[in-house]
Parts: C-alpha cells; sequence; structure tokens
C-alpha cells in the first residue's frame, strides 16, 4: 500500500516498545530499591526527627495555652522552652547519676554474686530455700528450669552486660538529639504549617487546615496525656518501691516512666523487668522477708496495670484523640510492628487523624452523592 511502512520498520517498532518498557520497568525497581537502602540507613535519623516532631507538638497546647493569657507567641514558645529544658536539666543532674551508679551496681552485683552463684550452686539453693512453701517436686523444676536457663545463656550474659551500657550511652546521646531538633521545631512549627498550607489549592486551603489544626491539637492533647500517664507512673513507683526497701529504686521508676510512654505493651514491660530484677536483687540470706517484697510489688504492678488500662488510660484517650479501644489495640500494634517504638508512639494520633479525616472529609463527600 502507498504510504505504509516498510515491514522490516515495523518490526523495529515492535521489538524496540517492548525493550523501552522493561528498562523503565527496570529503572523504576532499581530506584525504588535505592530509596528503601537509603531510608534503611537513615532509620535512627528519621526516628530523631520523627520523635522530635511529636514532643513539639505536644509542646504547642501549652505554648497555644499561654497565648489565649494574653503572652504574645515569641515570649510563651520562649517560657515552654525554658521549662523544658529546665525538666530536662533537673533530670539530668538529680536523677542520671543515680541511675548510672545503680546500673553499675546492679552489673557488679550479676557479675561477683549472681554469676558466681549459678556456677558454685549456692543461688539454686537459695531459690529452692525461697520457695519452701511449694511442694518438693515444684522447687525442684523450677530450679532445674532456672539452671537451663542460666547454662545456656551463660555466654551471652557479659556480652549484654556490655550492650546494655552502650545502650544507655547511646540512648543519651539520642535524647540530646531530641531535645535540640525539638527546639528547633517548637520555635518554628507556625512557619512550617504555613509553608505546608502554601502547598495546598487556594479553593481547598481553609478547610485542609481547619482539619490540620484539629490534628495538631489532637496529637498534642494525646502526648501531653501519655507524659501525665508516666509520670504517675514514675512517681507512684518511687514511693512504693522505696517504702518496701527495694534495691535501684529510682532506676526502677525510671524505667516505669519510660514504660509508660510507649502505649499498651510500655507498662506490662517494664513492669515485668522491675518485678523480676526486684527478685533478683534480693538478699534473702540476711533477710528472708525480702520476697515478700517482690510479692508485694507484683501485686501492686497487677493492679496498676488494671487501673491504667480501665480507668486512666480510656479517658486520656477519650478525651485527648476520642479514638475506640479496639482502634487504639489495632493501631498500637500495628505501628510497634511497622516502626518499632516510634510506630507505637504515633500510631495512635494517626489512627485518630485518618478517623477525623474519614468524619469530616469522606463521610460528608458521599452524603452528597
Amino acid at each position: 500500500m502507498p504510504g505504509a511502512p516498510p515491514a522490516t520498520e515495523t518490526s523495529r517498532v515492535k521489538i524496540q516498545q517492548p525493550f523501552r518498557l522493561g528498562l523503565i520497568a527496570g529503572l523504576g525497581v532499581l530506584t525504588a530499591i535505592l530509596i528503601a537502602g537509603a531510608v534503611s540507613n537513615l532509620t535512627t535519623i528519621l526516628t530523631y526527627v520523627g520523635a522530635a516532631l511529636f514532643l513539639a507538638l505536644g509542646l504547642d497546647p501549652l505554648v497555644s495555652w499561654l497565648e489565649r493569657h494574653k503572652i504574645k507567641r515569641p515570649i510563651a514558645i520562649l517560657i515552654t522552652l525554658v521549662a523544658v529544658l529546665g525538666i530536662f536539666a533537673g533530670l539530668i543532674l538529680a536523677l542520671i547519676p543515680v541511675i548510672v551508679e545503680q546500673v553499675s551496681n546492679a552489673t557488679e552485683q550479676i557479675t561477683n554474686n549472681v554469676i558466681p552463684g549459678f556456677q558454685d550452686g549456692s543461688t539454686l539453693a537459695w531459690i529452692e530455700d525461697s520457695l519452701s512453701f511449694l511442694d518438693e517436686d515444684t522447687r525442684k523444676s523450677i530450679t532445674a528450669s532456672v539452671q537451663s536457663f542460666f547454662t545456656d545463656n551463660l555466654g551471652s550474659i557479659g556480652t549484654i552486660l556490655v550492650q546494655s551500657s552502650v545502650s544507655v550511652a547511646s540512648g543519651l546521646f539520642g535524647a540530646v538529639i531530641v531535645l535540640i531538633l525539638m527546639v528547633y521545631f517548637v520555635s518554628s512549627l507556625g512557619s512550617i504549617k504555613r509553608g505546608m498550607y502554601q502547598l495546598i489549592p487556594a479553593s481547598k486551603r481553609p478547610k485542609f487546615i481547619d482539619i490540620a489544626e484539629q490534628i495538631s491539637q489532637s496529637v498534642g492533647r494525646y502526648v501531653m496525656g501519655q507524659v501525665t500517664l508516666a509520670l504517675v507512673n514514675g512517681v507512684l513507683s518511687i514511693i512504693i518501691l522505696s517504702l518496701l526497701g527495694v534495691k535501684y529504686s529510682a532506676l526502677f521508676a525510671f524505667i516505669a516512666f519510660l514504660g509508660s510512654l510507649i502505649p499498651l505493651v510500655g507498662t506490662l514491660s517494664a513492669s515485668v523487668i522491675i518485678i523480676l530484677s526486684t527478685f533478683l536483687f534480693t538478699d534473702l540470706p540476711s533477710n528472708p522477708l525480702t520476697i515478700w517484697h517482690t510479692i508485694v510489688v507484683a501485686v501492686y504492678y497487677i493492679v496498676y496495670m488494671q487501673v491504667e488500662a480501665y480507668i486512666l488510660n480510656p479517658r486520656i484517650m477519650a478525651r485527648a484523640v476520642k479514638v475506640p479501644g479496639v482502634i487504639v489495640v489495632i493501631a498500637a500494634l500495628t505501628g510497634g510492628t511497622l516502626l518499632g517504638v516510634l510506630g507505637a508512639l504515633i500510631a495512635i494520633p494517626v489512627a485518630a487523624s485518618i478517623l477525623l479525616i474519614v468524619r469530616q472529609v469522606l463521610v460528608p463527600r458521599q452524603s452528597e452523592l
């Protein structure tokens, strides 16, 4: 036919199109792999940035409260930052030295008393004597399980102690970095929001700003509520443990505070660590009644976890983020699985944000159809 392309040219076009498609697809996959690798390498930095931004949003309600009391925003920001830095400095000056000392003492006790006690059998005899209220078969079964666990993990105990010291130093360094980033985010949060709002089309900007501000306030209330809950656990822990004469009470109270910052599993994990450590660091040969201190501590944390789970936590969630209980559980588990501690922290505010968008954007739009 006149004007028809030659057969060889048509074949060349048919060959080139799949080749180009495969080349573009391959480049896309390679780019995705490179991006994933970069994100993986920057996980620690992204965690610091996310935690700092999360805390900055948590402090924003304090700044807004000061603004409502006729204080200009720059001064309100300055007051808030000075208060936070003062609290952080107070923790460093008053608590951190005690924690470092007690961690050192605990490590020394493990290496000098607990490990040799397992090796010569005195610790196993002490465990069996302290369980004298049980029948003989049960005592022997528990003792055999403890001995088997210790034997299987003897080689890793020293490594764990060294890694714990490194983790403490790394955690302190990370806390300082997060604090510095938080100061920057708090001072520039307004400009960051305005810059983000300018990227939205003018016709949709008012609605977007309204929803974004509601989300910001919800996150702020959640952070303040979670910190309040952690303070309650920490203060009650140091009071109860000090009254019982438990060793390393300041360290255990700090662990309880940090644990309560993590939704759902944090308080449980911290309580288990404290109970086991209280039992491990007791001085039963010189004071046989100390075993009851461990029992009292266990009973206290069981009761506290019930109060937190069924009274304190639901009220905080209902007032702060208005998220149903089942969604709280699913969100926290999902966030913790995907992003670890940071994911567990931000999962509930993210779920609240999604519910807010669904209620105020998706549902009205569906009602108009």
